[in-house]
């Protein structure tokens, strides 16, 4: 196995399911995981219409989350995980926005 090969192998795959804190976090809608935890506990996001009060609730790809924030109110559809927060363009990838769907 060539070195390219052996690095692929060992980087693990996208998780199916991830905490909305964490979601929120790696897709840049909050600065910190503390504020995507103290988001969610506050009842500020919903996933699939119904009211979350855990930061621990599980999501997966297809869910749709509705996310208060201090001055908007943002729909996304989740396209996706990642293990590690990244650049904006990154973040941007995880969700589709439904708001500013054509398709609606």
């Amino acid at each position: 196995m060539s070195t390219l090969q052996e690095r692929a192998a060992k980087v693990p795959p996208a998780p199916e399911r991830q905490r909305i804190d964490r979601w929120l976090w790696h897709a840049r809608l909050t600065r910190t995981r503390q504020a995507a935890a103290s988001l969610a506990a506050s009842g500020h996001v919903r996933v699939n219409g119904t009211r979350i009060d855990t930061p621990g609730r599980l999501v997966r790809a297809g869910d749709v989350v509705t996310v208060a924030l201090a001055r908007t109110v943002r729909v996304l559809e989740i396209k996706g995980f990642v293990e590690r927060r990244g650049p904006a363009g990154t973040g941007e990838r995880l969700y589709e926005d439904l708001e500013h769907d054509p398709r609606r």
